[in-house]
């Protein structure tokens, strides 16, 4: 009797069993604790890499006036600020192996936000307080902003959590919500190109939103190579695994594009608007791409996603005033405009003038015409010396003056 009731007993407590193993609970106290360890790493790589780039920024602005181009290379400033980006960006990249993509992208404003800090605090202008406050009033409520939408997307960002093995990053990649997202992107992306490349429309928001869908795909692959290293330092081996080589050269490609077009747009226009509408297009471009490929906010209800787009919001916000704020550099203009030259036409590159048009009535004497000038402006005329014929005892002179007129 017993051994024949023990078989139909285990037959009846193994689905029991299986569906407990694979119905896992999202929100463990473990996760959470990843989700903060990633957002600490971002923010310490993000910091670092701010004073990083001041560092080596003041080291250049020091030795400005030196003979040798490369001086900076013999300073210490100069290589501890090389060091020091070094450490950051490591940080930066392995952030991404614990905390969802969509947690980790926003929190570069903290980088912006140091950087403004640390304007001001380095600042070497006399001011006053009342001038200070009205000036950088801008700056301190930025700032603010943007420490409280950092809060709200560290406390309310997405919790999903997955093993970067092959096989998951392999399922993600042929799934259909990807590959549509893919398509509509590269759709997007030759549209832009076209327009910038054929029909010269440099405008700045086109060439951050290539920037941007640049961007999206370069963080995918760089949680995928941080999460496959980090699996395999865990003990099970990733990196011979081939969507890991793959992911690294999509990774180092769409990094090197990135690099180009937001050269070219520091090219044409201001550092302050590139930070806070490339802030702006590249996290959004990166939150939707990590929501679609790695499926960021399955599971997540509705009170936590509108409190984490509320965060997005106010960083932007935040981002936005700070580089409003910022001086903005006076271009350097000649004295001696192009049009001043009879017969010679301004030159044009795409539509901006290289020579400032002068249309004022200032010239430089031979260079224009200046038959219309007032008689105040005519030049004046040598005294005549009449010539004396017969006079004894008194030498005539060795030349001539002659009258001018105006005509001649």
């Amino acid at each position: 009797m017993e051994g024949g009731n023990s078989p139909s007993l285990q037959l009846k407590q193994l689905p029991l069993a299986t569906a407990a193993v694979s119905v896992q609970p999202h929100t463990d106290s473990f996760s959470y604790k990843e989700n903060l360890i990633g957002a600490l790493l971002a923010i310490f790589g993000h910091l670092v890499s701010s004073i990083a780039l001041n560092l080596q920024k003041y080291s250049h602005i020091r030795l400005a006036g030196s003979k040798d181009p490369r001086a900076y290379f013999k300073t210490k400033t100069w290589w501890s600020g090389l060091f020091l980006l070094v450490l950051g960006e490591l940080g930066v990249f392995s952030s991404y192996a614990f905390a969802p993509l969509s947690l980790i992208v926003p929190l570069s404003a903290v980088s912006v936000v140091a950087s403004a800090i640390i304007g001001i605090i380095f600042i070497k202008e006399k001011w006053k307080p009342k001038e200070f406050l009205r000036r950088y009033v801008l700056s301190f409520v930025g700032c603010g902003l943007a420490v409280v939408g950092t809060y709200l997307l560290v406390t309310f960002g997405p919790n999903s959590h997955e093993k970067m093995t092959g096989e998951n990053i392999t399922r993600h990649l042929v799934g259909w919500p990807f590959l549509l997202y893919v398509l509509l992107e590269i759709i997007v992306f030759c549209l832009l190109l076209y327009f910038y490349k054929e029909r010269n429309a440099n405008y700045i928001v086109v060439i951050l939103l290539l920037v941007a869908l640049l961007g999206s795909m370069t963080v995918v692959t760089v949680k995928a190579v941080a999460g496959m290293i980090l699996v395999s330092i865990q003990g099970n081996l990733q990196l011979d695994s081939p969507i890991f080589y793959i992911m690294l050269v999509c990774m180092i490609a769409t990094a090197i594009y990135q690099a180009t077009f937001l050269a070219q747009a520091s090219q044409l226009y201001d550092s302050a608007q590139i930070s806070s509408i490339g802030y702006i297009l590249s996290t959004t471009a990166a939150i939707s791409a990590g929501a679609t490929f790695y499926l960021d906010f399955t599971g997540e209800d509705v009170l936590h996603i509108c409190m984490f787009a509320l965060g997005c919001l106010i960083a932007f916000l935040g981002v936005f005033l700070i580089t409003r704020n910022r001086k903005k550099p006076v271009p350097f203009e000649p004295y001696i405009s192009m049009d001043a030259m009879p017969g010679m036409q301004n030159m044009h590159d795409k539509g901006i003038a290289v020579q400032p048009d002068l249309k004022a009535s200032f010239s430089y004497g031979a260079l224009e015409n200046n038959d219309n000038m007032p008689e105040i402006y005519t030049p004046a005329t040598l005294p005549v010396v009449q010539e004396q014929h017969g006079s004894k005892g008194v030498s005539a002179p060795s030349y001539r003056v002659l009258e001018h007129s105006k005509k001649e």
